[in-house]
């Protein structure tokens, strides 16, 4: 049997961490409407869909404010590496559209 003291401050932690999810799903979405405007304009303009030079701005930028959030920088690095791929992907895709 558990405390229902604890089961409150429990289930309190919990309705905070499903807050924190969908806020990160709509930040998300937000980023990915911006980053598809992004892949359009390059497309338009015969840009590639990679600029390695922002993605390790990128990577440099998010590791100090991971460090400075007290998160562990590889992680934030992992998490964004996944984005900038799917990014990528996405940028190949919509400058494939375009072509045809």
């Amino acid at each position: 049997m558990v405390d229902p003291e604890i089961k409150k401050e429990l289930s309190s932690y919990r309705q905070s961490i499903d807050n924190i999810d969908a806020a990160l799903v709509h930040m998300l979405a937000e980023r990915f409407r911006c980053t598809k405007a992004v892949g359009v304009l390059k497309a338009k303009h015969n840009l590639p869909p990679a600029d390695p030079a922002r993605e390790e701005y990128q990577i440099a930028r998010l590791r100090q404010l991971a460090g400075d959030a007290h998160l562990d920088p590889d992680f934030a690095e992992k998490f964004l590496n996944f984005i900038i791929h799917e990014v990528i992907r996405h940028h190949e895709a919509i400058a494939a559209d375009l072509k045809d």
